[in-house]
């Protein structure tokens, strides 16, 4: 089921055959890619009125920032409008959170710079700092309807787990991490908007807080370079540095480290991922 509801078909799906039936994917608003909010939404309206009744559908379930999509954020009034289709149709509004959360966007949850609560919200990762743990919370009266013995896996309980957990959430308040994720994600964007004056292949910097992320496309055109991408992760890999790409183009570097990086770690990552990029445009223009 899981592997039915993402969007992204390589490397997850492939090979995997027949997926759940009944699981609709409707387009993300991504300005950069030429899909507005209108658009969207028209696009989940047409949904309902070729491919399911709005009455039958369980869940709307959206990242409000894309993980492996790309670390598209989510705009405001999308976020608003979902709520409120939602809301005429009995639908359950679900934030997977398992991205987002836990101070990375520059608050505890992501949700929590649109102002409108999800119905349900699912986490992990950094939940318990590195530990096998995850968890889904919501309203009250939708946790409360399952039986007894009906919600549950094999990590959700771990007593080592439980109290990693509450080690990362006490870390968080303390050492005052979502302000943090500010400061780190507002020195790694003025550093990509200093390389950016001499890289016409970034064609966009984004993403709330720490969770942030390079766009590169062909120059002057608006086609996707995924070869410059992996370019700069190898040449960065070569440096000691590892990075990730994302994006259903595969031409988006994310940045993922810890929100606890120390200062002079972080300076030594921004040298390299900038040498990086340099070494990326020099064997390009050189073949």
């Amino acid at each position: 089921m899981g592997m039915s509801l993402t969007g992204k078909i390589a490397p997850y799906k492939i090979g995997f055959g027949s997926m759940v039936g009944d699981v609709f994917h409707a387009p993300f608003p991504v300005d950069l890619h030429g899909v507005s909010v209108e658009q969207s939404l028209a696009a989940l309206d047409k949904l309902f009125k070729a491919d399911v009744d709005p009455g039958r559908v369980a869940a709307i379930i959206i990242e409000p920032v894309q993980g492996e999509g790309g670390f598209y954020v989510a705009p405001a009034n999308f976020i608003k409008a979902l709520r409120a289709i939602c809301n005429e149709h009995g639908i359950l509004l679900i934030a997977d959170e398992v991205q987002t959360g836990f101070a990375r966007t520059g608050k505890l949850f992501a949700m929590e710079h649109y102002g409108d609560a999800a119905d349900l919200t699912t986490m992990a990762k950094s939940l318990a700092g590195g530990f096998p743990l995850a968890a889904v919370t919501g309203r009250a009266e939708i946790m409360d309807a399952v039986n007894p013995g009906g919600l549950g896996g094999t990590y959700g309980g771990h007593p080592l787990g439980i109290a990693a957990a509450h080690a990362v959430l006490d870390v968080i308040e303390d050492e005052n991490l979502c302000e943090r994720a500010e400061q780190l994600g507002s020195r790694l964007k003025q550093r990509l908007e200093g390389i950016r004056a001499s890289t016409p292949e970034i064609v966009e910097i984004r993403g709330p807080g720490f969770m942030n992320a390079v766009e590169f496309n062909v120059p002057g055109t608006n086609r996707p370079n995924p070869e410059f991408a992996n370019a700069v992760k190898a040449h960065a890999l070569e440096h000691g540095l590892i990075l990730l790409t994302c994006g259903v183009y595969a031409n988006v570097i994310r940045f993922l480290s810890p929100i606890t990086i120390p200062d002079e770690v972080f300076s030594e990552a921004l040298d390299i991922l900038e040498t990086s990029v340099a070494d990326a445009r020099a064997a390009q223009e050189a073949a």
